[in-house]
């Protein structure tokens, strides 16, 4: 029996929403990681309320991403004990803040050759 894959909906705003969301949750949580020290909570509550709702990473998204970050030295992260659980604390590294310029100055360009709709600007 030969299954086909399914083709996404082009025309669907949830899937480009969807898309777009799930791109930008690695730049949205190093972004609220400049400004303070966060739990993995925290930083999904910062990045809804920077982007006034619009992405909303989920823990399957934070934890994973938090990994990565850690494993490639962009975060840091410290246990507290908080009512006898163990949460950690992530904090963003100078490597990491120099991530995050290299991001915000592509996501840049990207915005620019979107609001120009010319892809020649694009590299």
């Amino acid at each position: 029996m030969n299954k086909t894959a399914t083709s996404p909906d082009l025309l669907d705003p949830d899937y480009w929403g969807n898309t777009i969301k799930m791109s930008l949750s690695k730049f949205f949580i190093l972004c609220v990681l400049q400004y303070e020290d966060l739990h993995g909570y925290d930083i999904a509550r910062q990045v809804e309320q920077r982007t006034d709702g619009c992405c909303t990473p989920r823990e399957g998204t934070i934890y994973p991403v938090l990994k990565q970050f850690t494993e490639g030295g962009y975060v840091t992260f410290s246990s507290e004990i908080v009512s006898g659980r163990e949460r950690k604390v992530y904090s963003v590294t100078e490597k990491g803040r120099q991530a995050f310029q290299v991001a915000l100055t592509e996501w840049m360009k990207i915005t620019r050759c979107l609001q120009e709709c010319s892809c020649a600007a694009c590299p």
